[in-house]
């Protein structure tokens, strides 16, 4: 996503919204371990559901 940042002179810059990316391992279910990158709200999803 992108937007505009607003200073108190209401002059607009561009700017980015990045998602907030983590680096887990998780363990697949033939046993291997591996290294994914995901979001800080998709890991929150996953503790809630238990993942």
């Amino acid at each position: 996503m992108s937007g505009n940042n607003v200073s108190h002179a209401h002059n607009k810059t561009k700017r980015r919204f990045l998602p907030n990316l983590r680096t887990v391992r998780i363990t697949l279910e033939d046993g291997t371990r591996k290294k994914i990158k995901v979001a800080a709200s998709t890991l929150r999803t996953m503790k809630k559901k238990g993942a």
